[in-house]
């Protein structure tokens, strides 16, 4: 499936220090040493529960409590090594920095933009000056479990944004990938039934959207926050009746993964700082590979690029 620009654009149109005693300041520089040691970076693994500060008037934690913290995240970063090994990637994933702690004002993309106003923003890259992109994956069709188990084994963060029509004969699937991994897998809303918005009438365009946060909110406990249209299409009927069902952002994508090959959106080709990548739930019966297969390319691409993989619900 090619990039698909929707129709209407095409057509218009941020105290007090507590003093630190000589001992847990020896320890607080092992962290660092051991941390880069592991990694060529002091960033602890993203995931990895950080050491309490220490309150007003007391001692930082013990040097022991911090060793054994240094030791976790050692043992997640060798994990990941032998993961990448264990599923044929060129190099382990790179660790996402920590996300911001105001998440950026997303705004809708130039040349995207319908007459109405206050809508969900419509989007294809985050704002941010981070090296980190977003992997999304649409509709459903394929259940992989070894999806569920390479991604866990990798720690590589994703959103699935879901169709009904294709997700309804399993949807205990879904439910165990939503537990997967810490902090989660997000589910979000990709329409009941992926039909071409545009060409249906507002209270269709709002049946197919708020239908489906029912469903998720019924099968997966929380009515999601993101929409994405099929194909990428969508009106100005579109964005009113997500917005009328809760929906706060529309994320695109700047990129596609294929098993055998990516394509881009930008005249460079390339991934740039919050780029959304998409890809799909398919198996060999829709393209030249697995789910596994896709994710490999596609870690190569993103690892080789000098890019980690966050979570886009902690930027969005």
């Amino acid at each position: 499936m090619q990039l698909v620009r929707q129709k209407d654009q095409m057509m218009a149109k941020g105290v007090h220090r507590p003093r630190r005693t000589f001992g847990a300041a020896l320890a607080v520089a092992a962290l660092a040493s051991a941390a880069t040691a592991c990694s060529g970076s002091a960033e602890p693994e993203r995931g990895a529960p950080a050491p309490a500060p220490a309150a007003a008037g007391q001692q930082a934690p013990a040097a022991g409590a911090l060793t054994a913290y240094v030791e976790r995240v050692r043992a997640q970063r060798a994990a990941r090594v032998l993961a990448a090994k264990k599923w044929g990637l060129a190099k382990p994933p790179l660790e996402a920095p920590a996300p911001p702690a105001v998440k950026p004002r997303i705004t809708t993309r130039k040349g995207f933009e319908t007459d109405g106003e206050g809508l969900p923003p419509v989007f294809t890259t985050v704002p941010t000056k981070q090296k980190v992109v977003f992997l999304t994956i649409d509709d459903g069709a394929e259940k992989d479990p070894r999806l569920l188990k390479m991604m866990k084994e990798l720690r590589i963060p994703y959103s699935a944004f879901l169709s009904d029509y294709v997700v309804k004969d399993d949807y205990d699937y879904f439910a165990r990938m939503q537990k997967s991994q810490e902090p989660g897998v997000s589910l979000h809303n990709h329409t009941l039934h992926h039909r071409y918005l545009p060409a249906l009438s507002y209270g269709e365009q709002r049946r197919e959207i708020c239908g489906m946060q029912d469903v998720m909110e019924k099968r997966f406990g929380k009515r999601p926050p993101l929409f994405r249209p099929p194909y990428g299409n969508y009106n100005e009927d579109t964005l009113r009746a997500a917005k009328s069902c809760g929906v706060k952002a529309v994320p695109l994508w700047a990129a596609e993964a294929f098993p055998d090959h990516m394509e881009w959106r930008e005249w460079d080709r390339d991934l740039h700082p919050g780029d959304i990548v998409l890809t799909h739930f398919r198996g060999k019966g829709d393209w030249k590979g697995t789910m596994p297969d896709m994710i490999r390319r596609a870690m190569n691409v993103i690892t080789a690029k000098g890019y980690a993989v966050a979570r886009l619900e902690d930027y969005v």
